[in-house]
């Protein structure tokens, strides 16, 4: 492969990874905008949906999944589902043989406000896939599964570390 055709292709990875950061910045001012829209605060907003999908999948959540796919503590997470259960937006039911695993599920008006809000964007949606072919859609879609497998492989293996201040010495190099 020549200069000219590898810059490209990585000018044009670039651009698609741009694409994609806008993508999520947008996913992020609709999660806000539904939480505000709910009355909520936005993590519990976020809670709310995470729980609701799960259950449309028909993969309803635990609290310790819940905790690791909005990424706080498990006390956290229990002060949240505590609010959210007293507010009625998630009920905790134990379904399971195993009486110890508790389930999340969302309340009825949930699903519909949902609905309600993110209906029109989710039909502009499939509209705008309609235009492409399937084989398209699933190239795309094992494209993306393989960013969020190296993206969680990353996450896993990355410790949270504070930055070091720019005033602050390296104590490697001192």
């Amino acid at each position: 492969m020549d200069d000219a055709v590898r810059e490209g292709v990585a000018e044009q990875r670039e651009r698609l990874m741009e694409s994609l950061r806008i993508y999520g910045g947008h996913y992020a001012e609709l999660s806000r905008r539904f939480a505000t829209w709910l009355g909520l605060h936005s993590t519990d907003a976020i809670a709310v949906l995470e729980i609701a999908a799960a259950e449309e999948r028909g993969t309803p959540l635990s609290p310790a999944r819940l905790s690791e796919r909005i990424s706080l503590s498990t006390g956290a997470t229990t002060a949240l589902l505590n609010r959210l259960e007293a507010a009625g937006h998630i009920t905790r039911a134990r379904e399971h043989s195993d009486r110890r695993i508790v389930t999340l599920r969302s309340g009825g008006h949930i699903q519909e406000r949902a609905d309600e809000f993110f209906g029109p964007l989710a039909r502009r949606l499939d509209t705008a896939m309609a235009h492409y072919p399937p084989r398209f859609l699933e190239q795309f879609e094992a494209f993306v599964a393989d960013l969020n497998a190296t993206m969680d492989s990353h996450l896993s293996e990355q410790t949270p570390t504070t930055p070091r201040s720019p005033d602050t010495p390296d104590r490697r190099t001192a």
